[in-house]
């Protein structure tokens, strides 16, 4: 069913008024569409197949096509995917601001729907040409973040990313 906003009150999961372009650190989790498992299978650890390979290459593929985005943590489980994005305009380095390079191509928003959107997008398409099925969806709509706004809430994000295999 196509989107009505007449009978479709859909309400944004976003903070009102907050830039998400901004300098922060974000946690992410994107899911598969329909939750299905796409990714792989966890055994005693998360085991990649082909589709999980290409969306670990994409996302660590991230902060080169974008500048100024790093990444911490990230695990790519069966149906979902979490990861830590930060954005930092300049990065410190030995205590220098130094600015990350400007790759031949370079995606003009930097906000994390910008990021998430452009991830999805090439990740899909990736998929598709290999299950040779264009159009079907890989993603669910929109995904979940968290600002992290601490280092203590940061280090415990990390725990839960490196350990959620486990679970």
């Amino acid at each position: 069913m196509k989107f009505n906003p007449a009978i479709h009150h859909r309400k944004s999961i976003r903070i009102k008024g907050y830039d998400y372009a901004q300098d922060g650190a974000y946690f992410v989790t994107i899911c598969t569409h329909n939750r299905h498992r796409l990714f792989g299978d966890i055994t005693t650890e998360m085991v990649l197949n082909p589709f999980g390979i290409v969306v670990g290459d994409a996302w660590q593929n991230t902060p080169v096509i974008r500048p100024g985005i790093l990444l911490d943590e990230f695990v790519i489980m069966p149906n979902h995917i979490h990861g830590i994005i930060i954005i930092r305009r300049g990065v410190l380095d030995s205590g220098v601001l130094q600015y990350a390079p400007t790759p031949i191509f370079q995606s003009p928003s930097q906000t994390i729907g910008a990021i998430i959107r452009g991830f999805k997008s090439s990740t899909t398409k990736q998929i598709n040409q290999m299950r040779r099925k264009p159009g079907l969806p890989v993603w669910q709509r929109n995904y979940h973040e968290h600002i992290i706004r601490n280092e203590e809430e940061l280090h415990r994000i990390r725990e839960y990313i490196i350990t959620n295999a486990q679970n």
